[in-house]
């Protein structure tokens, strides 16, 4: 029989999902379970571990049931996974030590401020990682769960505890625990791989006293992680594919060469530009990270990363705490019935500032308040804010890689916004191409794990695949864009505090 699709795993902030794709590159159905967010104390972000897993392989279930399909139904899958968050799990039970520490999650803050106090460290960190020094990384979430789980160093120093980030943990129980893996994508986000020599660092596994005995292996994104054998699932299919979630989107957006960029917008925004075989050392607060790469690549390849920390979940809190909108939907129409804000700025600052500002401790406001600000114009302000934290990015990526951002590929669940994509591309002065097909996350694990798998032939006939696109050009006059973003200026500079 000859497979006819691939499964993409795509596990997200806040749900996950179960992608069919077929030979075409179309996303023919998916299963999308959300799961629990947990606030243990301000700037504290969790999730269960038997949350993702029970989330992400009821998709999975669900979707080769709805369809009826076995193992000889499907190529291969392929695991896209939001990255940075922070799994320990004891090798012998399989139990986690804890609750994930997500991405999101500040808790080390004060952490990684004691370390970089000495400057040779944090330049050690940033030269071998391509990284800025920060909470949103692995590091320091892992030496926080050993220093404050009772029992979890010694058990780590005993060759008991294995750490993973999200990918690492499916793999491990897709698996059965017969594979411990990740890939150079997400290893280049934990703070202890060196991103120019291609392995785990010991200089900076004893900077955070982290066992080495603790890392997965460390496999090419289109490659072999092993075999499905967990009961829960269909079992027999090869898992051929892994990357971090926003280098997932960039090779589904099939930008394989430099200078190609896409930008998603879910929790967070992600604005990554393809360097090559270069890696981009940036001036401008931006990182320097692996990108995925096909089988057969000359060498590892680099992408410039900027990361807005909260996108689509400034809608979210338009929602469900501020009570604005009842579905996020509704926000194009309302920003689209006034004509600007009025004068109102939001700055979603939730758990600080991300590049090019890396302010920590900088939260957020809105600006620009009078008796008159109608609901229309907050919503409003609320996705222009989106729209200008690109653009922030986008100028510093110009600035590091020495050449324009000609076109934009976006894609995540706003970009569905066509107030937004108007706006973004007014702001940047550059067209957006947003394919009609926008599940680049879930295209681009299920295009590593189908090339691994001989399912697609090469980068080429992925190129080739008949995707329709929209494009936004911009079309706002230069004086306005010029005054808005002078306000914009302004109002990140009162939430800043340093």
């Amino acid at each position: 029989m000859t497979a006819r699709y691939v499964i993409a795993l795509d596990q997200g902030t806040t749900s996950s999902r179960a992608v069919l794709v077929d030979a075409q590159g179309r996303a023919v159905d998916a299963v999308q379970n959300p799961f629990a967010q947990i606030y243990p104390q301000p700037g504290w972000v969790e999730h269960a571990p038997s949350d993702i897993l029970s989330s992400q392989l009821g998709a999975l279930a669900e979707l080769t049931v709805t369809h009826g399909l076995g193992p000889g139904d499907i190529a291969a899958i392929g695991i896209a996974n939001q990255r940075e968050t922070c799994v320990v799990w004891n090798r012998e039970t399989g139990r986690p030590v804890g609750n994930a520490i997500v991405w999101q999650c500040r808790r080390t803050a004060p952490l990684i401020e004691a370390i970089t106090r000495d400057a040779g460290a944090a330049r050690a960190i940033a030269d071998k990682t391509g990284l800025v020094p920060d909470a949103y990384f692995s590091a320091s979430k892992i030496k926080w769960l050993l220093d404050n789980v009772p029992g979890a160093r010694a058990d780590a120093r005993a060759g008991r505890l294995a750490f993973g980030t999200v990918d690492s943990w499916l793999v491990w129980t897709l698996t059965n625990g017969a594979v411990h893996a990740t890939d150079p994508t997400n290893a280049s986000r934990t703070l202890l791989y060196d991103i120019h020599r291609g392995c785990w660092d010991d200089d900076l596994l004893e900077l955070f006293d982290i066992p080495a005995s603790m890392l997965p292996e460390v496999r090419p994104s289109s490659g072999d992680f092993g075999v499905t054998a967990n009961p829960a699932v269909v079992q027999g299919v090869p898992i051929r594919g892994v990357a971090g979630d926003q280098q997932s989107a960039l090779f589904g957006q099939r930008c394989f060469t430099a200078g190609e960029a896409k930008n998603t917008y879910g929790t967070g925004c992600f604005l990554l530009m393809h360097t090559g075989g270069e890696a981009c050392r940036s001036a401008h607060g931006l990182v320097t990270t692996l990108a995925a790469s096909a089988p057969g690549a000359a060498g590892p390849e680099y992408a410039l990363e900027g990361s807005v920390f909260t996108a689509g979940a400034l809608v979210q809190w338009l929602r469900d705490e501020l009570g604005l909108v009842d579905a996020a939907a509704e926000t194009e129409a309302l920003a689209e019935s006034v004509p600007d804000t009025g004068g109102v700025y939001v700055v979603p600052a939730f758990t600080g500032l991300g590049a090019p500002h890396w302010d920590a401790e900088a939260r957020g406001a809105i600006l620009g308040l009078t008796r008159g600000t109608s609901r229309a114009q907050v919503v409003r302000a609320a996705l222009e804010a989106l729209a200008y934290q690109v653009r922030d990015l986008a100028v510093a990526m110009e600035a590091d890689a020495g050449v324009p951002l000609r076109e934009l590929n976006v894609d995540g669940g706003a970009s569905a916004n066509g107030f937004l994509m108007q706006f973004q591309s007014d702001i940047l002065r550059t067209p957006l191409i947003r394919p009609q097909n926008t599940e680049a996350t879930a295209l681009g694990a299920a295009f590593l794990a189908g090339l691994s798998a001989g399912f697609w032939r090469d980068a080429e006939e992925l190129r080739d695949l008949p995707f329709a696109s929209d494009r936004f050009e911009p079309r706002m006059g230069e004086e306005r864009r010029a005054r808005l973003l002078d306000g914009w200026a302004r109002a990140v500079g009162r939430t800043m505090t340093r």
